[in-house]
């Protein structure tokens, strides 16, 4: 909540992924909704269509504006999370997790890649219903040809010129992942695991400004 206060006037936008909500649970969802500022609940949800859909219904009572599910669960999990959503609650569809690679991908028996899974799994969850995605910075532009301003790209994996990537393999600077059709780019690492996050925020920002 320190860091929200310390960031808010700068940053309009806050994930709150498995690692908060595992500690602090669905109130901190609450805490930082009423602060004003929107919530990303990146949960990615994966499982049986009932699950899924009732713990989205469960989701939006706490106020998030964007709750992520993994598209690899299928079109009946896709439409079930859809369903139970609200207007107030995007459902964003995740394609490849940036730490995968074809590689990665092979060994679990997806053997045609990175590229052509993220663009299997985006069509299937436009055609459930799907209006906003992520996926790393290096499929943006891909996914912005074939969706044109259909869809709202997100994009993780954001590192500055010679910051450390950490498990993030599919990774990008802000300037490009923007220039590739990225709509709005996850910064995380980057900024809390900085001594002075406002300077980071700062130093992101002028980044971005002066490309």
């Amino acid at each position: 909540m320190e860091l929200v206060e310390r960031l808010r006037e700068r940053i309009t936008w806050f994930k709150i992924g498995l690692q908060l909500y595992s500690s602090a649970g669905p109130d901190v969802v609450r805490q930082i909704v009423d602060t004003g500022v929107r919530v990303f609940l990146d949960l990615k949800l994966h499982d049986i269509p009932n699950t899924v859909g009732c713990a989205v219904a469960s989701a939006a009572k706490l106020g998030p504006h964007m709750l992520t599910i993994h598209l690899s669960g299928g079109e009946a999990m896709i439409r079930a999370a859809v369903d139970n959503s609200t207007d107030k609650l995007a459902i964003v569809g995740v394609t490849v997790l940036t730490s995968q690679t074809d590689d990665t991908l092979g060994a679990i028996g997806v053997g045609e890649g990175v590229e052509k899974q993220v663009i299997r799994l985006a069509t299937m969850g436009f055609d459930c219903g799907i209006r906003a995605l992520v996926a790393s910075p290096q499929e943006a532009a891909m996914l912005r040809t074939q969706f044109g301003d259909r869809v709202r790209i997100i994009t993780p994996g954001i590192r500055s010129a010679g910051a450390i990537t950490g498990d993030q393999k599919r990774v990008t600077s802000p300037q490009a992942a923007l220039q590739a059709g990225a709509d709005y780019l996850v910064i995380g690492r980057p900024i809390t695991a900085d001594a002075d996050p406002i300077a980071a925020v700062e130093r992101i920002i002028a980044e971005v400004d002066a490309s």
